[in-house]
């Protein structure tokens, strides 16, 4: 059984100096998207131009769903439907036995974490190599991601370097990110020349023109689609958008909030095959039609996986991309994964605040927070909460709904705290960890509003 978020997240808390380093980097990330959003005038205009053209495009689905598998056929490239991880990664085995292909580079894609293929293809005997630095990192160490964009924001420059010693045989000791980089440059690019098949994710499909479009900061899906004789690109239904006029919303949107850059480094088109070369497209559904059939939780279908979420979540922050222990993270994954598998990701909704910053943050006004909100209520009542969960929660109801009750509990807490404070501040209190216990208030707010409210009502 899969460790919940809450024991997760205490081994990774339990190295403070880190857990301060990653709050620290992830706030500087959004920082640099909040002066980039500042920077245009536009910038709430473009929030909801996005918010809308993906509300229309879920609205009608299934025929921009159609439009783009006619103009991708038309234009060279072979359409495949997925139902689920299983035949995702079926398909994609299918197609290397076919061409007899050795040799796999693949670029960041989030579906194909979702969907476990580098575990499948590794079970087939086939080796398959990420090419994003930090998806590399992370594969040389066998984590998953702990983040979409920055997959290995968890580790430090020693970690890299000392990873790299291990599998690359750089220097030990030298944690020069210009030399640990040009080690990583010069060990891919054999990799992109010698490979047969590029795998890339999809940042957005076109239903007008059939074409796709990755984003990189690196440039390596460029790299593997363009020496690679096969290019499968494997896409979540949800990244259809209706017009190739619709790009000029999102690639404003996309950058700016995963990390405050203009625009990525590159924003590469795919159109249809060079002469001697394959494209296939796998197209997933993977329960985001199930997802699309909940009218409280529709609206996460719209996420164009940019991450600003994650970066200014206090908890995601806090505690690690792994603690989430599914394929997105943070609070976008709390909404997502519970769809997928109720029972295995009941935890991850309560992992919030629910401060609603995700909100706030997300280019395309997903209400994250509301929907977090509103699964901790399913769970609820679908039975899948922890019994120390239901019990305190049917505590609290108790004690909120008796005004009465509620004032004694009050002055009792407040008198324990003040005369017997060991009782609070012990390892016992989840709250007391990595915190300090307030001063606990001589009177309530009430006791000190029926005394100084009525002097003032006198004035």
């Amino acid at each position: 059984m899969t460790a919940k978020h809450a024991a997760l997240a205490e081994k990774f808390i339990a190295d403070e100096p880190r857990i301060n380093w990653h709050d620290e980097t992830l706030w500087f990330v959004r920082e640099k998207r909040d002066k980039a959003a500042h920077g245009l005038p536009e910038w709430e205009q473009l929030r909801e131009w996005g918010s809308q053209i993906k509300n229309h495009t879920l609205s009608n689905l299934s025929n921009y769903l159609k439009e783009f598998e006619e103009k991708a056929k038309a234009n060279g490239i072979f359409v495949h439907w997925a139902q689920d991880g299983a035949e995702h990664n079926k398909i994609i085995h299918q197609i290397i036995q076919k061409h007899k292909i050795q040799k796999i580079v693949k670029s960041k894609s989030m579906l194909t974490e979702e969907c476990h293929l580098n575990e499948y293809l590794q079970q087939h005997n086939i080796e398959v190599v990420d090419t994003d630095l930090g998806e590399r990192i992370v594969q040389f160490r066998k984590e998953p991601p702990s983040h979409i964009v920055l997959p290995a924001i968890h580790l430090k420059k020693e970690d890299v370097s000392e990873t790299f010693h291990q599998h690359l045989g750089t220097e030990k000791g030298n944690n020069d990110p210009q030399y640990l980089t040009e080690a990583a440059r010069q060990h891919l690019r054999n990799k992109f020349v010698e490979s047969d098949l590029a795998i890339t994710g999809v940042n957005f499909a076109v239903a007008e023109t059939g074409g796709f479009v990755v984003c990189t900061n690196e440039g390596n899906a460029d790299m593997g689609a363009h020496t690679a004789a096969v290019h499968i690109a494997c896409m979540g239904f949800e990244k259809i958008i209706p017009r190739a006029e619709h790009l000029g919303v999102f690639l404003r949107l996309l950058a700016r909030s995963a990390t405050g850059q203009p625009i990525t480094t590159y924003s590469s088109h795919f159109q249809k095959p060079r002469q001697g070369q394959e494209i296939h497209i796998v197209i997933v559904d993977n329960g985001r039609s199930k997802q699309l059939g909940r009218e409280d939780f529709r609206n996460s279908l719209k996420c164009i996986r940019c991450a600003a979420c994650f970066n200014t979540c206090p908890v995601y922050r806090r505690s690690g991309g792994h603690s989430y222990h599914t394929a997105v993270a943070g609070p976008i994954g709390s909404i997502l994964n519970p769809n997928l598998d109720m029972k295995a990701n009941a935890d991850l909704p309560f992992a919030s605040t629910l401060c609603g910053s995700c909100s706030n943050v997300c280019p395309v006004k997903i209400n994250i927070h509301e929907q977090l909100w509103k699964w901790r209520q399913v769970i609820i009542a679908e039975g899948y909460a922890d019994a120390s969960k239901k019990i305190a929660m049917t505590a609290m109801a108790f004690l909120f709904s008796k005004p009465k009750v509620y004032r004694l509990a009050g002055k009792m807490g407040r008198t324990i705290m003040q005369v017997f404070p060991f009782l609070t501040n012990n390892k016992w209190n989840v709250w007391y960890k990595q915190r300090e216990m307030p001063e606990p208030p001589k009177e309530s707010f009430r006791d000190w509003y029926l005394k100084n409210g009525k002097i003032n009502k006198n004035e």
